[in-house]
């Protein structure tokens, strides 16, 4: 058996007791060496899954807080309002909706970040064209499919953050510059 004693930054003293690999691994943890994906195997030799990767410190989709107030002043403040109350807000298109939070997403945010279906219906209720979360994720998966990118595969539960790829963005720059005639 294999001890290891360690105090943590916030002044906790942790002592450690278990086999050589399993000390290591915790030390490793603590002092920042990453760790590799490996199966965890007990005393009883049997296997209880993999590890996880180690933190890479890069901010993950779902640790980012996008602010849905500036997107929707964003779309009744920017140059293309007017065009854009006429072609997506007056019309009934479903598809065109949803499709708006993410183009104006690429267009004033430089595609920085994806919305999810919730994000996207939450921005379509405060501009007054509400379109439900499961119409927009339904919309997302049908109609607007080959106008989109998805940053992981769809899994009942797991939100997906979208952004328009560049036949979306022409599709969406088609909608506008039609609206003019």
């Amino acid at each position: 058996m294999a001890k290891a004693n360690l105090t943590l930054p916030n002044g906790t003293l942790v002592n450690i007791e278990g086999t050589t690999e399993e000390v290591q691994r915790l030390l490793d943890l603590y002092s920042g060496v990453p760790l590799r994906s490996e199966v965890r195997r007990h005393e009883d030799g049997a296997d209880r899954g993999r590890l996880p990767d180690a933190d890479t410190g890069r901010p993950t989709a779902s640790d980012s807080q996008v602010d849905l107030v500036e997107l929707v002043n964003l779309i009744r403040t920017c140059d293309d309002s007017e065009r854009i109350e006429s072609a997506v807000l007056d019309s009934s298109s479903v598809l065109n909706r949803v499709l708006l939070p993410l183009f104006i997403v690429h267009e004033h945010k430089g595609n920085a970040f994806g919305l999810t279906s919730g994000e996207i219906s939450k921005i379509t209720v405060e501009l007054g064209v509400p379109v439900t979360q499961p119409n927009v994720s339904t919309s997302l998966s049908g109609p607007a499919k080959s106008h989109v990118i998805g940053d992981k595969m769809r899994i009942k539960g797991q939100p997906v953050r979208y952004k328009l790829n560049r036949r979306g963005v022409q599709h969406f720059r088609q909608i506008l510059t039609n609206s003019n005639k």
